[in-house]
């Protein structure tokens, strides 16, 4: 090998190269996280698109959906699947942060394995500008399942699970954890293309309160469809 290959820096040789000491950035296409202190502590500036993205939430609820609202909203009214979801969506929490209710697709699956079924077939078919898939449980082999079939494509794929999960292995190349913190929520790096964090990063996040001044009138989504039965009509 010459010198001058030696002294390349490695994005130059191949675009999945990187230096220890600095994030990747790689061709992936990224959506901004509309969070500047985080989009710059993400390889390629952003949510990675055809890409497993690994959330591990300390507690439903603890500012995830607050969290991915401002890159949700920027999907020009593509459909975002609400999969699983702890709790039901709130129309008017949700419209707040700049989401639409006739964007939102919230389904339900009979079990775990009609759940992942459901999820595969979703990031597929491309139809959709994102997933959120809640799921307490999953092994091994159906993340790699879900993220080789994010992969064919370019929507923004999160899964969203227990912190305990940050135990075990992962094909997801962004794993990142999320505490409740008062103001917002702490963010930890588990894994990414890039040099280790050990710090926590905080983010500010407008409180619920505010987002919900209309909560008496608040109302959640429409019942969740059936996984089974909407998704021949949404993958064709």
């Amino acid at each position: 090998m010459q010198h001058s290959e030696l002294m390349a820096a490695p994005e130059t040789l191949h675009p999945s190269l990187w230096r220890a000491s600095q994030l990747g950035q790689g061709a992936a296409r990224c959506v901004d996280t509309g969070f500047a202190a985080l989009s710059t502590q993400l390889p390629g500036g952003g949510w990675p698109t055809g890409s497993l993205v690994d959330l591990l939430v300390q507690q439903a609820g603890s500012g995830e959906l607050r969290l991915l609202a401002p890159a949700l909203a920027q999907l020009q009214g593509l459909p975002i699947v609400l999969l699983q979801p702890p709790h039901p969506p709130q129309a008017l929490a949700l419209a707040a942060q700049g989401l639409q209710p006739s964007q939102l697709l919230w389904l339900r699956s009979a079990s775990s394995k009609d759940a992942l079924w459901a999820a595969e077939n979703i990031l597929r078919s491309g139809s959709c500008g994102a997933l959120l898939f809640w799921q307490s449980q999953v092994r091994a082999d159906s993340l790699r399942r879900l993220h080789l079939a994010a992969q064919g494509g370019n929507t923004l794929f999160f899964m969203l699970r227990p912190l305990h999960g940050a135990q075990d292995a992962s094909p997801a190349p962004l794993r990142l954890s999320v505490r409740p913190a008062a103001g917002g929520i702490d963010i930890g790096f588990i894994k990414r293309r890039g040099p280790q964090r050990d710090a926590p990063l905080f983010l500010p996040l407008q409180p619920p309160s505010l987002l919900q001044r209309h909560a008496p009138l608040d109302r959640p989504l429409p019942a969740p469809a059936p996984a089974r039965r909407v998704l021949a009509e949404l993958v064709g």
